[in-house]
Parts: C-alpha cells; structure tokens; sequence
C-alpha cells in the first residue's frame, strides 16, 4: 500500500466553497441523535434466484428538529429509503409506485440495465397513483450504488424533499476478502446531503440556487447532528454525496488515516490509503477505518472542511490490524476498437448560462450513438475559467468507465477502478474508456442536480446493428402529464 495521501487532488480555486453564494455548513441546534442506518429492504418474494420487491415513492413527516415534524418524500417512509440489495447473477422483478401528487421516475444510479425505460431516466415517468414493473438480472460486481429520482426538471426538488436510496450489489469474489459486513455494526452507509429549514419545513424555491442548491445543516443518513456507537475496531464507512450540488472534503478531527477500497463501480485494484477524501455529487468511496488506536471512551469526529458531521464514540473492542491484499480487484483490460478518442462532449458555463456541447437538453434528440459493446474513448472538457469556474461532476447512464487521463497526466490515485461518475476541473478534459453492455438510450450529464434540470444533459443510443430498435421518446409535455387523464 502506498503512503498516506493528505491532498484532495481537485483544484482549490474551483471548490464550491468559493462560490459567492457558498453557504457554509453549521452545526443544528438539536440533541445527538443515533445516526441512521436505513435497514435492508424486505423481499416481497423469494423464488429460487428470482427476487421480488416493491418500491414506493411516498410522502410523510420526520421528526428531524425540535417542535413541529417536518414534511418529508422518502421510498417506503417518509424519508430516504430502505437499503436495496442485489446480488450478482440475481433476476430482480421490481414493483415501482408513486403514490405522491406528481410525477416521479426511480433511476438506478451506477446500475447497467436497458434503457431508457428500466434505467429510469426521464423516459420512464411513474405517474401519481400508478406504477411501473421492471425486471433485469444483475452482471455486475459488488459496488455501493444509489437510487433517486431523474424527472427532469423537477429532479433537484424531489431528491431535496427525500427521494434518494442507497443500493448494495454484493458478489462471491468480495466475500472472499472478508471485509466488514455486518450492516449497521461495521458496515455503516454514509449518505451525505445538506438542507436549510424555515419553520422546521424544507422550502426548496426559497432556498433555491440556480449553480447547485446548498443547505445549512448537514443531513447524514436523514439524521441531524448524528453519533454512531464503534463496537467492532474496523468499521467499513460507504459514503455517498447524495447532495444537490455540495462538495465533501472529508477528513477526521485528528487526521486519522482511513483506507478507500471501492469507488463508484466497485473494489479498487489496489488499497489507497487518505486522511483527506474530497468528493463531488453523486460519487461513492467505501472506506476502511481501523479504529484499534484509540480507546474506549474516546470520541473521533468526521468532518468536511472545518465542520464536524458525525461523531464517532468509541466503545470496547480488541485491536485488530488491517490486513489487505495487495490486488483488491482485477479490472478488465479493455482495448478501444479506434486508437484515438471518437467523442468529444463539453460542459460550459454556470448559472442558468449552462450547456453540454453548446445545446440544452431535448428529450426527443439523440445526441450521439455507440455500437453495443464496443470499446471507445471519450474526451470530457469542462471549459469554465480556470481561475473562476467551477468543477462540474459528469456522469453517464448506463455503464461503468475507466478514467485513463486528466489533460494528459495519470488520474488521481483513487481513480483507477470502475466509475461512473467523474469531477472535472475547470479547464480540464478528462479522457475516459467507455463500454456500454446494455441497448437503449441513456442520459450524460453534470449531476450538480440544478444543471441538469437546466438543460445541462444529452442522450446517447447504444445500438445493437443486427436488432435495431425503435424507441418512443416522450416529449417533457407527455413526461409530466398522464396521457390517461383528461
């Protein structure tokens, strides 16, 4: 395992914290609170390898500060959702329903499944008081993915009142390497996310920004001002920046190393060991913490920038060394079928000013197209100033890829395993390997939530030659509005 790496990698200038309209976060004034850890979803029914369940988008009250409950949407209760787990080589039958006033859809985000209707992008609208049913079969190796809401361009409002989930894929190759399991003991998810109360409810357009939505308090696992109790020495942290636009710089209060194991994707192919993690929307580390140096009693807290958001108390335990393999992870040397990058996409500008190669979103147009199971290479510039821009987090439907460059240098050392999810610094084009394994049409996009629901996000067709398909793209018209009622 290389040294400890005590830098964040981005470029400083182009934090979100230098963003006039940065709101810097602070501690609520309510009492710790057991931090929150969303149990394991229950099958509806088990047959064999076939596995049922049942989701549904719903509102509710949470108690979250002191007096009245707040207004809250969460899957199966009124905030957040049940941890859903999937195993690989598992056939997953899913019931979808929306029982809120409006249109939502469910997106597997960092899930490789047909679209654009199972991937749940925008073409897959659930609407109020009716529900939808998928089915795919998981080929995927383990990975901390997550599900939320893509009805663009209400899908910043819907995951800031509660729609979001964390979803689990779970493989006999991690199981070998004995890592901590024990949900809610030494397995622990970390959903991060920022909210700003007015009258103990959550008002989106009053807190509303045009760059990225930010929120005063920290939100962690939908618990204000959280503890967790540390009964076993190591502890496996799966964080997840689940915010609007909100960048984590993470760190302990002490500087304690931790060791990351997994990005977006998946096992790293080799251990990277921090004290310092930054990560932008919508991306995942798994990290390992040993926790054998301190002792009982002993309080540790996680912080981001210079606030602390989760307070570790330190309970009784026998130490217990970190033993890893060199080689967490195999990843696949795939070679492109064109030597050279065959796509260039752009994001530009900020504020309402946003673009992705110079157009706005359109539902019913296919920006570009990729050949079913090809290799190809892709280009990812982000041309805000480099002295005043911002970093814009690209994502991409539909796959998993391998990070090969940044403006021609080697990538930041947790980047080598699968992503689908990828911070570019402004002025910076990242050169990505890109393999879809599933047909239909996907959404790319910055996921700073407010710029895709601005129009910052195109479409892609992965074709197979020998069984073309023809796909009805809804118009956003028919996306929000039932063609059933009148």
């Amino acid at each position: 395992m290389n040294s400890t790496i005590h830098d964040y990698f981005f470029d400083k200038t182009a934090f979100d914290s230098h963003d006039g309209a940065y709101i810097h976060l602070q501690q609520p004034d309510t009492p710790e609170t057991p931090l929150n850890v969303p149990a394991m979803l229950t099958p509806d029914k088990v047959d064999g390898d076939d596995i049922y369940y049942t989701l549904t988008a719903q509102e509710g009250t949470t108690q979250l500060l002191t007096g009245a409950v707040t207004k809250t949407w969460g899957y199966n209760g009124s905030l957040l959702g049940p941890t859903v787990l999937f195993e690989t080589g598992k056939t997953y039958h899913i019931t979808l329903k929306n029982v809120l006033d409006e249109v939502t859809t469910f997106h597997w985000h960092g899930l490789n499944i047909v679209g654009p209707y199972d991937d749940g992008g925008p073409h897959a609208p659930v609407y109020p008081g009716g529900e939808r049913k998928i089915t795919f079969t998981v080929d995927q190796p383990s990975a901390t993915l997550w599900l939320h809401p893509h009805p663009c361009p209400e899908t910043a409002r819907q995951v800031w009142n509660g729609l979001a989930a964390m979803v689990l894929i779970k493989d006999e190759h991690e199981r070998s390497l004995n890592l901590p399991a024990d949900w809610g003991v030494n397995d622990i998810p970390v959903i991060m996310q920022d909210r700003t109360y007015y009258d103990n409810q959550l008002d989106y357009q009053k807190s509303y920004d045009v760059d990225g939505t930010l929120g005063e308090y920290p939100l962690i696992n939908g618990t204000l001002n959280p503890y967790f109790e540390v009964t076993s020495p190591i502890v496996r942290l799966r964080f997840l920046d689940g915010s609007n636009r909100r960048e984590w710089r993470l760190h302990f209060s002490d500087n304690h190393p931790f060791t990351q194991i997994s990005s977006d994707g998946g096992l790293l192919p080799q251990p990277v060991e921090f004290d310092h993690l930054m990560l932008t929307t919508a991306e995942r580390a798994d990290v390992l913490v040993n926790f054998s140096d301190y002792q009982e009693g002993d309080i540790v807290t996680l912080q981001t920038d210079d606030l602390s958001f989760l307070t570790f108390k330190i309970g009784k335990f026998a130490p217990q060394d970190l033993s890893l393999p060199e080689t967490l992870a195999i990843m696949p040397d795939l070679t492109p079928d064109d030597p050279e990058p065959t796509f260039h996409t752009v994001m530009s500008g900020m504020d309402d000013e946003v673009r992705l190669d110079g157009k706005l979103f359109d539902m019913q147009r296919i920006d570009t197209r990729q050949e079913l199971n090809k290799v190809a290479l892709w280009e990812v510039t982000n041309t805000n100033d480099m002295d005043d821009g911002m970093i814009h987090p690209f994502h991409v439907h539909g796959c998993q890829f391998q990070v090969l460059k940044r403006d021609g240098h080697d990538v930041y050392a947790n980047e080598h395993g699968w992503k689908d999810t990828i911070g570019v610094n402004p002025g910076e084009t990242v050169l990505i390997k890109i393999q879809f394994t599933k047909p239909g049409v996907f959404m790319y996009h910055c996921h700073i939530l407010e710029h895709e629901d601005t129009g910052m996000m195109a479409q892609i067709e992965i074709y197979d030659p020998k069984h073309p398909v023809k796909y009805h793209l809804l118009s956003m018209d028919e996306m929000m509005h039932d063609p059933n009622m009148k």
